[in-house]
């Protein structure tokens, strides 16, 4: 071809879909940057995701793209970089944590738990720093599914320091009761522990903040959704109508609060026997796509009922950590990519954390 123009490259690059926002590198505005000098192009690509695993074949399907129209001299760099995005009107970001992901059912008994620490964990492999918060009080979880335990420390008598696990910040209150001792609170004091729990804890830098809301949909998730300035929400279901239902009112509750809802997942989809290798949808199919699709929300991923899932989970070190060139770590790290990058795709938060300025006098 004759010398490339920047409008021609530009062309180029808006016919390539990111398949985790579902959107063209253009439209998308991951494309910061293109510069054209002769028959050499330049394209500078940042992605408002953490995306470790998936940039340098983004890269490669670019140039793969350029050299396919006669573009053969083309560096192409791709990185990716997150940022805070808008909240609930009324609340300001934590000043120490960009996004807050809520992580919710309908009902329990659909691996909400197991996969808010496996989205964490994939989040984490993707090169994003993460913490987790457990907000089931009464039925605490993720002590054991992280794999640790103790009472938490802290350097000032003020604020508490979060458990480390396998690259995470986590708290719960698991971490300050025995385990089988049973937390008869009513709403009021949850409330309040969940909201000293999220707020005196010392995070660290997060780009992103899991929390593991309890299941349902009543008087507690509410003023939690109300109250912890949460910049989008994962909803957890099986295919099973009954759990359809619940999953839908949880949305709903969502919408309600005026927090988007960044997609779908599909627990327990498919089950393969050990034995004989024969699929089977025990829970039905597709129930996690229609619903998905009727209130025009993506499905982020479809998960298998697979023995490990559970067992890895049990032993305190969840699939991602476990198994992490797995085939089922894959498809976490797929939903993981995909539920930040349709946060990516949301406004960004305004408020703006003004730098310390000191005078010395020298």
């Amino acid at each position: 071809m004759t010398q490339p123009t920047k409008e021609q490259v530009e062309r180029l690059l808006a016919e390539i879909v990111d398949p985790h926002t579902g959107q063209d590198l253009v439209a998308s505005g991951a494309v910061k940057g293109v510069g054209v000098d002769g028959d050499k192009v330049a394209v500078d690509i940042v992605l408002g995701y953490p995306a470790k695993t998936f940039v340098d074949a983004l890269a490669q399907q670019v140039r793969a793209r350029l050299a396919a129209a006669g573009i053969a001299d083309a560096t192409v760099g791709a990185s990716w970089r997150v940022f805070a995005h808008k909240v609930q009107k009324d609340l300001t970001p934590m000043p120490a944590v960009k996004n807050i992901i809520a992580v919710a059912s309908g009902k329990g008994g659909v691996g909400k738990s197991t996969t808010a620490a496996n989205l964490a964990l994939a989040l984490s492999a993707e090169g994003a720093n993460v913490g987790v918060l457990d907000a089931d009080i009464y039925g605490p979880s993720m002590p054991r599914m992280l794999g640790v335990s103790g009472k938490p420390d802290t350097k000032d008598g003020q604020r508490i320091e979060p458990k480390i696990a396998h690259g995470l910040q986590a708290m719960s209150i698991g971490f300050m009761i025995d385990e089988d001792t049973p937390m008869i609170w009513r709403g009021p004091m949850v409330t309040q522990a969940l909201t000293q729990l999220l707020n005196e804890t010392n995070w660290s830098d997060l780009d992103y903040l899991v929390i593991d809301l309890p299941p349902g949909t009543g008087d507690i998730q509410l003023t939690l959704c109300q109250r912890v300035p949460v910049s989008g929400a994962v909803i957890v279901t099986t295919p099973q109508d009954i759990a359809l239902l619940d999953a839908k009112k949880g949305l709903k509750m969502f919408e309600k609060v005026a927090v988007p809802v960044l997609g779908i997942v599909e627990n327990m989809a498919l089950h393969t026997c050990s034995n004989c290798g024969h699929t089977e949808h025990i829970f039905g199919a597709g129930g996690g796509a229609r619903m998905a699709a009727q209130h025009g929300v993506p499905l982020l991923g479809s998960l298998p009922l697979d023995i490990r899932i559970r067992e890895q989970a049990d032993g305190g070190t969840p699939t991602v950590a476990a198994d992490p060139a797995g085939n089922v770590a894959a498809l976490y790290r797929e939903i993981a990519r995909k539920t930040a990058a349709h946060l990516a795709l949301h406004a960004r938060s305004k408020s703006i954390q003004f730098p310390k300025i000191v005078i010395q006098n020298t």
